[in-house]
């Protein structure tokens, strides 16, 4: 996500000629796409994103269990 934004702004900079980013050429403007490309296709093929999806739902899990037995006074209360 950091290359992507750091991709956007290099475009409008470029676009709008302002500082050095307006000397430099498009390809280097342009190369922080390829490399948001690169790190999805990484991070799919690697199942990065997989285990931070179920990482996150496991916890969800574990928090509404938590909550549950909270409100059922299953929990011993802590001083």
């Amino acid at each position: 996500m950091l290359f992507l934004l750091i991709g956007i702004a290099g475009v409008i900079l470029k676009f709008l000629e302002i500082g050095p980013v307006a000397q430099f050429a498009w390809w280097v403007v342009l190369a922080p796409f390829g490399l948001t490309i690169l790190w999805w296709a990484w991070a799919d093929a690697s199942g990065y994103n997989k285990n931070k999806q179920i990482k996150k739902m496991e916890d969800r899990t574990k928090e509404r269990l938590r909550k549950q037995q909270e409100a059922l006074g299953m929990l011993k209360k802590r001083r």
